[in-house]
């Protein structure tokens, strides 16, 4: 059997390692347009920050190691069309005008998202940056140890990783946000307690403009000149655009695969398209959210090794279903952690669930541990059903680990009252007697009654 993958980071690394051990005598082949493959996305701000040192240590796994275990890889080569007819994909070698028809018997659509670049923005320019792929970060650190202001368009995930990143550096940032907080995925009075943070600590360097956009970028050396939908304008270093990420669809788009309606591919739980033998997995694909179970589209690497690895195993013959995803992340600035899993209140509120939420502040462990912190964690449940929709925690104690217990509950559909039920761990270095999450499930039962 003949495998061909398209894209090679997360979910495309993931089906070739996992196809080979499923199917030793299978031919697999891996096609990019990056240079390298198997490579730590998340980890680039921490590079970026100087938490890690050299670059390399964020690829996972080698081309010379892929190619030892008999998986070959195709760096720098575009794949420009589909033909599920004749079962062939047309490759062009980036450095070179010819093209190359190849045959497959399986094929796995990985391609990933990339970063959406407002009209604003011209990324032509070499002061303007994106982070998405080894080189843009690469890029990027070399970028931010020549800048003293650095202004990031978007507050999203990478954004606030970045600000990290460029205040551990001792850069001055001015972070500009369309939403009234950064964060906007959270509900409001969750980011709103982020953003206050991040301003409190950022040792003075760390401006944000809220409630506007960037609406031209001017000049080329020696600094740039922003200007904002609201007429405010300043100079800047480099440009960092962090407003998002699309789905990488249009060669499936153009061969005849259904697009959902979140802009993705559209699978079903084994992973397949509409078009027999072509499968997709990792960012570019459509997830279905567990909770609604309603189309959803969240891109992280944590989802992509989980899609790739079910994708490896039917297409090798196997039987395997990814149900679908419950959107759950964490992030940190400075010491906050920041996390989330389920619906927020607002995304319950538009899929027209009877939202009811609880906001508590409490201790995450035993108030005469030495390293005791504080937690804030939003719980939400349906009035209706009283199954628990969802959960935000942020604090410098352990706030992800109360989301972790979460997001095992809303796997069941627990309900607020079995939730007060759960016999969770108890030790002073770990927790108080009553834990901040059984606490907010009381509150809240007591509220739906």
């Amino acid at each position: 059997m003949k495998i061909i993958i398209i894209g090679g980071v997360a979910a495309g690394a993931k089906v070739a390692a996992k196809s080979k051990r499923e199917l030793p005598e299978a031919e697999v082949h891996i096609y990019t347009q990056d240079d390298y493959v198997s490579y730590s996305s998340c980890g680039m701000p921490y590079y970026i920050a100087g938490d890690i040192k050299d670059w390399d240590k964020l690829i996972v796994r080698s081309i010379e190691e892929f190619e030892k275990s008999g998986i070959h890889i195709h760096t720098r080569s575009e794949v420009t069309k589909i033909l599920p007819a004749d079962k062939k994909i047309v490759v062009k070698p980036l450095d070179k005008e010819e093209w190359q028809f190849i045959e497959y018997d399986k094929l796995i659509i990985a391609t990933g998202a990339s970063a959406f670049i407002p009209d604003f923005a011209n990324i032509k320019n070499k002061r303007i940056y994106t982070l998405r792929s080894l080189n843009d970060g690469i890029a990027l650190k070399e970028g931010m140890n020549k800048a003293n202001h650095i202004t990031i368009v978007g507050g999203g995930y990478i954004a606030i990783e970045l600000i990290e990143a460029f205040v551990k550096n001792k850069k001055k940032v001015t972070l500009i946000e369309r939403s009234p907080f950064v964060l906007s995925m959270l509900d409001e009075d969750i980011s709103s307690l982020v953003q206050e943070y991040i301003l409190a600590n950022s040792n003075n360097l760390v401006k944000i403009i809220n409630n506007d956009t960037v609406s031209e970028i001017l000049g080329e050396e020696p600094v740039l000149d922003i200007v904002t939908s609201k007429g405010y304008g300043f100079e800047t270093d480099m440009v960092v655009v962090s407003a998002g990420v699309k789905p990488n669809v249009e060669i499936a788009k153009d061969a005849g695969i259904e697009i959902g309606t979140t802009g993705a591919i559209k699978v079903n739980s084994r992973m397949e398209t509409n078009i027999k033998d072509i499968y997709a997995c990792g960012d570019c694909a459509e997830k279905i959210n567990m909770i609604s179970h309603t189309p959803s589209w969240v891109p992280l690497g944590s989802t992509a090794n989980k899609e790739g690895r079910v994708c490896a195993i039917n297409v090798c013959g196997g039987v395997e279903d990814f149900e679908g995803i419950l959107g759950s992340a964490v992030l940190r600035y400075d010491m906050l952690n920041i996390s989330k899993t389920g619906l927020t209140e607002k995304e319950a509120l538009k899929l027209n669930y009877d939202a009811v939420s609880v906001n508590i502040t409490k201790r995450d462990k035993a108030g005469y541990m030495p390293e005791v912190k504080n937690v804030t964690l939003k719980l939400i449940a349906d009035k209706r059903s009283h199954k628990i929709l969802g959960a935000q925690a942020i604090g410098c104690g352990d706030a992800d680990k109360r989301i972790n217990t979460v997001s095992v509950g809303l796997l069941q559909g627990i309900t607020v009252e079995e939730l007060i039920d759960v016999d969770l761990t108890y030790a002073p270095p770990f927790s108080t007697s009553i834990d901040i999450l059984i606490s907010a499930a009381q509150i809240l039962k007591s509220k739906l009654n």
